[in-house]
């Protein structure tokens, strides 16, 4: 077989395989700590609403009836988004609840019902407490904070910043070494940032 034949057969598979990632995993969006996301001031970006989000807390053990806003100035947020019908998201309380336990109260962590309200606040509650949660647990009557950070699957966790850079995420079971290492490198990015900003 002559090399241009082998090499017009190389790029079909491309496109084919590309065009298999794209059904599964959908379109990609534009990263949340791109240059052309950091310059645009308007609240919104090619239809996907821009922080700051105002998450709707329930009153549940470690978590307060009210709203919490997502990013925290200067401060490092973990933020989980979960169902209540996934078993996977059941299992990992444990490894954020040591993770949180590990890196003490200057990380804020969030765990998020994802894709609205699909559960009452009363199921998610119930939820929360056979699950051990005790930290902030969030619903949102829309998607706009998963879509922005391009969350399509749970559970899913993701690092972001104070300014609203995600720096991991994470679409499966995660280890609290990973999380911490995360947490750490979120944690570098955001002084390194302020020092330049100091400047």
């Amino acid at each position: 077989m002559r090399r241009r034949d082998v090499l017009a057969g190389l790029a079909s598979a491309g496109v084919l395989a590309g065009a298999g990632v794209l059904l599964s995993r959908g379109p990609p969006t534009p990263a949340p700590n791109s240059e052309s996301a950091a310059s645009d001031d308007e609240e919104e970006t090619n239809g996907v609403t821009r922080p700051p989000f105002e998450i709707e807390t329930i009153d549940a053990p470690g978590s307060e009836a009210g709203t919490l806003t997502v990013p925290q100035p200067e401060t490092v947020m973990v933020i989980d988004f979960f169902q209540t019908t996934c078993a996977t998201c059941a299992r990992e309380m444990e490894t954020l609840g040591a993770a949180r336990a590990a890196v003490g109260d200057d990380v804020v962590f969030l765990s998020m019902l994802a894709y609205g309200r699909v559960g009452t606040p009363e199921a998610v509650r119930e939820w929360w407490i056979d699950n051990d949660g005790d930290w902030p647990v969030g619903i949102q009557e829309g998607d706009e904070l998963q879509e922005y950070y391009g969350v399509f699957r749970y559970p899913t966790t993701i690092v972001i910043d104070g300014a609203g850079r995600k720096h991991w995420d994470n679409f499966s079971e995660k280890t609290v070494d990973e999380l911490l290492e995360a947490v750490d490198a979120a944690r570098e990015a955001q002084a390194a940032n302020t020092e330049r900003t100091d400047e």
